[in-house]
């Protein structure tokens, strides 16, 4: 047989005898490669700028959720807030409180309120009052420190008026949230303090009456001085109806009381209006049928929420509606419609414990539909001033020891066509000088 022989080469063993040598392993070499490989990377500068603002960010984020989870906890446990939307009626009292109780000195945010009245002798008289106005307010009240937060709304707002939603928000430690009871109580009662001996007007502000200005001053029946008894006639009638809930209701009457007056301008109309209401500790609610935007349901909702205690005034009534044809087709500024006018003073809908007057400078222009009986349940004519009317004034003007200045300035107008306002406009000019208020009568026809 022939000798095997070697035909390729063969794999080394594990080691020779003698002369060992370890050959090196891929996977050590791979391991000793390592280090260098993950410093490389770490060690790069785009590498670690990246790490390190990934985590400063987290980090921030994990501090910023952690200190206003802190902070609506501490809330939650140790404050306590009030909120008072400006649909309530507390709104206007706080702001008023809150005016008086906090300097205005140390105030950041003011706000202007104007109140503003036109006198029946044609002068104007204006006065201003300044109220916290929007932003946040500090001020300590009984010890304990508030923050008052005024907050006006743009995107919501009353789309009757287009006036911004408002809301004051009170917070303080919850400790002390006895003191919400305490200063809302403080606030209304100076709102009425200051009601007391005065008469509120109010205007219709979108679907609710708001007081317009600062109350006034009671005006005394007796400075208004009428002809014939109409006053006393018309005082009786409404003291009547007051007292007599009881008896309309049980012979199914409405029970509501509808007075006409009505007469040439400058009579006393307004000014007699405004002191009945007080003689009968009455504010007055006043309404333009002519007012931009009045609907017929927005009317009827008004005269079917007057306050209590409260005399509604529709004056010139015939500026709104003259012939029931033309008021139907058109409401000239306003959206009411002859029909919807009288649905509201007596139809199914219309409000019960109600005293309503009309007053007007042109009676023959208005629908008898208007004024028949159930609507309107008195009327009374308020014309020029009469020979008493005259007297009156001056006496009550210059004093009862006037008498014979009285009969000589009665001597020198009683052929003229005068109206009380205009009389009242004399006698206030001349206030302290009652010989020149007679010398100048003249000035009373020649100025018109």
């Amino acid at each position: 047989m022939l000798p095997l022989q070697n035909q390729g080469p063969t794999l080394a063993g594990p080691a020779v005898a003698g002369d060992q040598q370890v050959q090196p392993n891929v996977t050590d070499q791979i391991k000793k490669e390592e280090p260098g490989l993950l410093s490389s990377i770490t060690s790069n500068p785009y590498f670690s700028a990246g790490f390190g603002l990934i985590g400063v960010g987290a980090g921030l984020t994990l501090l910023r959720q952690g200190l206003m989870l802190g902070a609506s906890y501490v809330q939650r446990r140790l404050l306590v807030t009030l909120e008072i939307p400006s649909k309530d009626k507390s709104y206007l009292w706080f702001l008023q409180w809150m005016s008086h109780q906090a300097p205005k000195r140390r105030m950041q945010h003011l706000a202007v309120e104007t109140s503003y009245k036109q006198h029946d002798n044609g002068s104007v008289s204006t006065t201003f009052g300044l109220v916290p106005g929007p932003g946040i307010h500090f001020f300590r009240w009984h010890g304990v420190w508030m923050k008052v937060q005024r907050q006006r709304d743009g995107k919501m707002m009353d789309l009757t008026t287009g006036s911004p939603w408002e809301t004051i928000t009170v917070t303080t430690l919850s400790r002390d949230r006895h003191v919400f009871t305490d200063l809302l109580s403080e606030a209304q009662e100076m709102a009425l303090k200051k009601q007391e001996g005065k008469t509120v007007i109010y205007t219709s502000y979108g679907p609710e009456w708001r007081p317009f200005g600062m109350p006034r001053r009671r005006r005394l029946l007796d400075s208004v001085i009428l002809d014939g008894g109409i006053k006393q006639r018309i005082v009786d009638d409404v003291r009547s109806f007051i007292g007599s809930g009881k008896w309309y209701n049980e012979r199914g009457i409405p029970y509501r009381r509808g007075y006409l007056l009505y007469g040439p301008p400058g009579s006393g109309k307004s000014s007699f209006i405004q002191a009945l209401a007080g003689e009968l500790e009455y504010n007055i609610c006043i309404l333009n049928l002519s007012e931009r935007g009045l609907t017929d349901d927005r009317l009827n909702h008004l005269l079917s929420n007057v306050p209590e205690r409260s005399i509604m005034l529709l004056e010139d009534i015939d500026a709104a509606f003259t012939k029931r044809s033309q008021s139907d087709s058109q409401g000239y500024q306003s959206m009411i419609t002859f029909s919807g006018l009288l649905n509201a003073l007596d139809g199914v809908a219309s409000a019960e414990e109600r005293i309503i007057f009309l007053t007007t400078n042109h009676v023959e222009n208005l629908d008898p539909a208007l004024i028949r009986p159930g609507r309107v349940d008195l009327k009374e004519y308020l014309g020029n001033a009469t020979e008493s009317q005259i007297r009156g004034m001056f006496s009550r003007f210059y004093g009862n020891d006037m008498k014979h200045l009285e009969d000589a300035f009665f001597e020198r107008v009683k052929d003229r066509q005068l109206s009380t306002a205009g009389l009242q406009g004399h006698f206030v000019y001349f206030k302290d000088r009652p010989e020149q208020a007679v010398e100048q009568a003249e000035l009373l026809w020649t100025q018109l």
